[in-house]
């Protein structure tokens, strides 16, 4: 599964996403991942989540990061959610890209039976 929640820039996207990966790590008997560009809500996620700073890694275009989603899931095999903060801003994606994005990463998601859920700002 793979959920994008749009909306402007300002809307309580980030917030929402930090409730929903907090609520889920509680529930969870696998692994939660939160992916953001920095570490600016590391006190909001709840400590037994794994927050992956995105300024961290040689990551930059939408293939390498799909490629990066890939290794994440290759390396652990009990991945039960992954939550992205600022789709476009954890990689370089033009608006034209987002949906041949979209379309690939769902089917990672469903073949893994992941749960992905991304923000994306846009008016």
């Amino acid at each position: 599964m793979f959920n994008l929640i749009s909306g402007k820039k300002g809307s309580g996207k980030t917030k929402e996403l930090i409730k929903m990966a907090n609520e889920d790590v509680v529930t969870s008997d696998g692994s939660v991942i939160f992916i953001d560009r920095d570490k600016s809500h590391m006190y909001n996620l709840k400590h037994t989540m794994r927050l992956i700073n995105m300024n961290e890694f040689p990551v930059k275009t939408k293939d390498e990061f799909f490629g990066f989603l890939c290794g994440l899931i290759s390396n652990n095999y009990d991945i039960e959610s992954i939550y992205i903060d600022g789709l476009m801003k954890v990689m370089d994606i033009e608006n034209s890209e987002v949906e041949e994005f979209s379309v690939k990463t769902k089917e990672l998601a469903n073949k893994y039976k992941i749960k992905i859920v991304s923000t994306l700002s846009e008016d």
